[in-house]
């Protein structure tokens, strides 16, 4: 090996393993309502502002509610979404705080998570669990 170069190579790395640290430890930026935002690569992000109403969204909190009512032998009708996250693994994986309806009429706040893999056709909820009401009174 030429010695001239040995300092070039091992500069070329050390500047390279930088660079990628910093891409992956301090995230990527973007564009959001006209300012710059900075996020973490696999970091769950708050979609809840991004509007709430949104079919995609509303229709995976039903989906979870669904499940919910077939593993547990419940009959909770979904009532309105509250809150929504979005994280990127394999696929989307959605924290979604929602509220529903139980069998007595009364309304309660649950938390699901709903796993997407939307390039193979995959859905799956992962969590569902019921939530203090007194946070979203």
């Amino acid at each position: 090996m030429n010695p001239n170069k040995s300092p070039f190579v091992s500069s070329s790395l050390i500047i390279t393993a930088f660079l990628l640290f910093a891409t992956f430890d301090f995230g990527v930026c973007r564009v959001e309502k006209g300012m710059i935002r900075s996020q973490k690569l696999g970091g769950v992000r708050d979609i809840t502002e991004q509007g709430l109403n949104g079919i995609e969204i509303e229709t995976l909190a039903r989906f979870a509610v669904e499940e919910h009512n077939k593993k547990e032998n419940s009959l909770l009708k979904f009532s309105r979404l509250i809150k929504a996250k979005e994280q990127v693994v394999a696929g989307k994986m959605y924290y979604l705080t929602l509220e529903a309806t139980d069998a007595a009429g009364k309304i309660k706040a649950y938390e699901t998570k709903v796993w997407v893999k939307p390039w193979i056709n995959f859905k799956q909820m992962q969590e569902f669990k019921q939530v203090s009401n007194d946070l979203f009174v």
